[in-house]
């Protein structure tokens, strides 16, 4: 007897008419009509079911601090970094759990099981590590939540901030960061990246630095995180997160970077919520939109994965925990429109991310841990089309949310019925 069985679900492969059975938190059998007995059925209604969405960038420490102790009234990231700097000292390490502990009750409910949250180490009493280390282990059961020690001020910059990240990576922090590109010049922002990938690797760690977020178009670390990466062995362990400035570059030195990248096997997390609404701020028009080149990271065979970056803090004051609407807004900003792109954006939030992030057990093939949502949407287009709400959100094989399902605007009391081409089909 399963635990759970799931009936007749829709894979985001597009195999249809599939039974899901759980055993003891892990997928034991996907297959259709499934007869055995279960100590609980969810009947899927041919809608799709997932593995949960994975968020590859995002700020836990700072997230709704939103108006605290003030707004950002340019909108600008660097006024939002100022503003942070003015938070820091103000809040203590409870403030920043309690805050942390909603975000991820929220987050859980919008079907995100995974996160990768940056936290800053430019904090002498470091209260951010110690705030999400514990907020870490509270939340082990239903999300898994991985660290990133970064510098926001510049681990050369500010006096402190190297022996602040070492000692935040003693304290268990997962994974090295850093912003090269708010170094005080062209050449520290390389020494940095230097530094820290050979932390990485001394250590065995991943790496995923803040690169080039920037309208600068010779704002160019991610060449060196590129080289670094494949000096020391790193390869699939890296990532660049926002790569802004290559949507100002050249084509021609692009040319050159893209494959440079794949060599190294560096990763690519842009953050289109974000990076459109901070990019381009100094421009009158032609305006430029912050998001890199999506499209042309994805066809060079770099895995790309969309990350959400802030929920109401002092870089944005908007957010859900919707990873469904950072892949709809990443769609429109790269101009993925095609079929193929549109349902290759739900995997952005989905199993790319999982892929960066190096989660084990992902998946929804027998043997994988039984993490799934089940959204009310028939396919992965129309799950980003909708923003498709999260009916049920297992974890490990349990229910840990649910949500009634919503009435489609076309099939609302009073509305026509949708139209049938054939009714208006030329007669022979």
């Amino acid at each position: 007897m399963f635990d759970l069985i799931i009936k007749n679900a829709t894979l985001p492969d597009g195999r249809s008419g599939l039974d899901i059975a759980v055993k003891d938190g892990v997928i034991a059998a996907v297959e259709a009509g499934m007869t055995t007995e279960a100590a609980e059925v969810i009947d899927a209604g041919g809608y799709l079911v997932s593995p949960p969405f994975v968020d590859p960038h995002f700020h836990m420490d700072a997230t709704l601090s939103l108006g605290n102790p003030r707004m950002n009234t340019s909108g600008t990231l660097l006024e939002g970094i100022a503003l942070w700097g003015e938070l820091k000292p103000l809040q203590s390490v409870e403030e920043i759990v309690a805050r942390a502990l909603r975000y991820c009750d929220l987050a859980v409910s919008m079907g995100i099981g995974a996160i990768r949250s940056h936290v800053d180490t430019c904090d002498d009493e470091l209260k951010g590590v110690e705030a999400l280390l514990e907020v870490r282990e509270q939340v082990k059961d239903y999300l898994d939540l991985q660290l990133v020690a970064f510098p926001q001020d510049g681990v050369l910059r500010d006096s402190t901030a190297m022996a602040n990240t070492i000692k935040a990576l003693d304290m268990g922090v997962d994974v090295v960061g850093g912003i090269p590109h708010f170094e005080r010049t062209m050449a520290d922002g390389a020494e940095s990246v230097r530094q820290l990938c050979q932390i990485a690797a001394d250590r065995g760690l991943m790496v995923d630095m803040h690169c080039d977020e920037s309208d600068d178009p010779h704002s160019r670390h991610i060449e060196t995180l590129a080289y670094e990466t494949q000096r020391l062995g790193l390869q699939g362990r890296v990532a660049g997160s926002h790569l802004t400035s290559m949507h100002s570059m050249d084509n021609y030195y692009v040319s050159k970077l893209i494959p440079l990248m794949v060599e190294a096997g560096v990763h690519a997390i842009p953050n289109p919520l974000i990076n459109i609404m901070l990019q381009g701020r100094h421009d009158s028009y032609p305006k430029r939109r912050g998001q890199t080149r999506v499209r042309e990271l994805r066809d060079a065979g770099i895995t790309v994965g969309f990350g959400s970056d802030c929920v109401m803090d002092p870089w944005y004051s908007l957010g859900k925990a919707d990873m469904l609407d950072v892949a709809f807004m990443g769609l429109h900003v790269g101009q993925l429109s095609s079929r193929e792109d549109m349902a290759w954006c739900f995997d952005a939030v989905t199993a790319n991310s999982a892929a960066i992030m190096g989660l084990q057990g992902y998946g929804l093939e027998k043997g994988c841990a039984a993490n799934m949502v089940l959204l009310q949407a028939k396919d992965k287009i129309e799950a980003v089309r909708l923003r498709a709400n999260r009916l049920a959100v297992i974890r490990k094989g349990r229910v840990i949310s649910r949500t009634a399902p919503v009435a489609s605007v076309l099939d609302l009391p009073g509305r026509p019925k949708a139209v049938n081409p054939a009714d208006y089909a030329p007669k022979a």
